[in-house]
């Protein structure tokens, strides 16, 4: 047995973060002679974690099914902690891997930094500096960043923000976003599988194609009403588009979304889609309107023009890069600046830039970094 061979826990729950570190398993997982790669799923969000984790070829090693129905944070909190505390108690861990700014997140470096075992933080530095915006993840990711032993910054102003709060230099390394590496590991033969779902679906995936998504905890309430209302006006106004919104299972947004907008033949309400098949979309479509914060990093590698629905956004770079743009959930912005890409052709308003956000090399350069770490 190779007593050097370390190791490493890899934390998640959501689908975000399966597309994000799954890149990252993958490349460990070529080096067996250096790491043992233990994947362990909190399944704060099951059904889309496993599908997702599936589609990568790759299984959760342990599952800890910790979410209840109608839960307070607290509650979740408590669960996960519990549960991790247990898959520290019968596992040897060398370090913990985790990513991006959910509860999990948050629960894998606790556990660990209580361990006094080091924190691996995929997707660190990104900063709002509004701690209720978004909430409660803005909190979650400054806190991991205080116990990560590596952060991982997609972009050298997430650098800045680590280096802003006084975290040793020594701490972070600059290796762009894995999300684009997940987008590259996409076959024809998925591509065609999911141009299939569409077909059966019988939707019309072709040049006058809009994607929105809308989930994020601060748009429920007015501001989901207000998103709703945009969509209306657009869905009346360019009746020879086609609206795609695969509805978020929260019952704050799937119960307005379906009370509203199912009567509309032009608008295409859908179960949250797998992975690939929400790629399929980005790709094609015209415009995208999210609240999501992958989405902001994916759609640029697709030249696709994305409004971003939120009031602060962690992902500068794409504003600053003109490849999105900010309207929070402002009903008069979001009409007039999707009514100025959609009264054009496809080809008139596709984007020229580079993706700021990444090469689709992330997971070798983290490899690379970790090997130097253990030697």
């Amino acid at each position: 047995m190779n007593k050097d061979k370390k190791n490493l826990l890899v934390v998640f729950g959501t689908r975000p973060e399966v597309i994000k570190l799954a890149p990252v398993i993958i490349e460990l997982r070529k080096h067996p002679d250096k790491y043992n790669v233990i994947v362990c799923n909190t399944e704060q969000q099951k059904e889309l974690s496993n599908q997702t984790l599936s589609y990568f070829g790759l299984k959760a090693d342990i599952n800890l099914d910790c979410m209840r129905p109608n839960q307070t944070l607290s509650g979740i909190q408590t669960r996960i902690l519990t549960a991790l505390d247990k898959v520290f108690d019968e596992n040897e861990i060398d370090a913990t891997f985790v990513q991006g700014d959910t509860m999990t997140v948050l629960c894998g470096a606790l556990s660990s930094f209580y361990r006094k075992i080091p924190v691996f933080h995929v997707e660190a530095g990104l900063r709002s500096y509004d701690i209720y915006e978004p909430f409660p993840e803005e909190v979650m990711r400054q806190m991991t960043s205080r116990v990560a032993e590596i952060n991982f910054a997609p972009t050298e102003a997430n650098k800045l923000a680590l280096l802003k709060e006084n975290i040793s230099e020594d701490k972070i390394h600059v290796v762009g976003n894995t999300v684009i590496d997940a987008l590259f590991c996409l076959s024809d033969d998925t591509m065609n599988s999911a141009k299939q779902f569409y077909k059966e679906n019988n939707i019309t995936v072709d040049d006058k194609l809009i994607l929105i998504t809308a989930h994020r905890r601060e748009n429920h309430g007015e501001r989901i009403d207000r998103i709703i209302n945009a969509i209306e006006a657009l869905a009346n106004k360019y009746l020879d588009h086609t609206f795609v919104i695969p509805v978020h299972p929260n019952p704050n947004v799937k119960d307005k979304m379906y009370s509203r907008l199912e009567k509309y033949n032009n608008i295409k309400l859908l179960a949250p889609l797998d992975y690939p098949n929400l790629v399929y979309l980005m790709k094609n479509a015209k415009l995208i309107l999210t609240d999501s914060g992958g989405i902001q990093e994916e759609a640029p590698s697709f030249g696709c023009p994305t409004l971003v629905m939120r009031y602060e956004t962690e992902r500068q770079e794409g504003i600053d890069a003109g490849v999105s743009f900010l309207v929070g959930a402002e009903y008069d912005k979001i009409i007039s600046m999707s009514e100025d890409i959609l009264s054009k052709s496809k080809d008139e308003t596709r984007l020229k830039a580079l993706n700021p956000y990444g090469n689709g090399k992330s997971a070798q350069y983290i490899e690379q970094i970790v090997n130097s770490y253990f030697n």
